[in-house]
């Protein structure tokens, strides 16, 4: 399915994606200041043969409003469009970096509570320490394993 803008060359395809910063946000203004152009040229020839505002054509403020938002909604739309083009590329790198980042700062209570469950490893049945241990060793391996997966799911992506 293709669309194409009022009174405009450009057909927007689904799937298509912009190469480059000009292509995605041209598009974008283009279609805005051609919208905005026609109706300053709307406007201007409306008005210059008319002398006086009460001979203004009778047209509704509901619908004036309606046209005035249908426009701008247009307009905004092609700039939406034009910077999501351009920001998509960062999106994936962006959703990486964050996976990593995570993964380090879920590896920090590995760091701080291994030494932990080394001191008390014995005392893992009945030692004094044993509350120690089993508290110590969960917390190591419930952020080892949040630590690993963050890593692996930044690496698939």
């Amino acid at each position: 399915m293709q669309s194409r803008c009022a009174n405009s060359a450009v057909t927007i395809k689904p799937g298509m994606k912009p190469q480059t910063i000009g292509r995605a946000l041209g598009i974008g203004l283009r279609v805005a200041g051609r919208m905005a152009g026609e109706r300053v040229a709307g406007q201007n020839t409306a008005g210059s043969g008319q002398s006086q505002p009460s001979q203004q054509p009778a047209i509704s403020r509901p619908e004036q409003l309606r046209a005035t938002g249908q426009v701008a909604g247009k307009a905004t739309r092609g700039v939406a469009r034009g910077v999501g083009g351009f920001l998509r590329p960062f999106q994936r790198v962006g959703g990486i970096l964050w996976l990593e980042v995570t993964g380090v700062f879920f590896a920090l209570p590995v760091v701080v509570f291994a030494p932990a469950v080394w001191r008390s490893r014995l005392s893992w049945a009945h030692g004094p320490d044993h509350r120690t241990f089993l508290v110590s060793l969960g917390i190591v391996l419930l952020f080892s394993y949040l630590s690993a997966t963050s890593f692996l799911r930044a690496r698939r992506k």
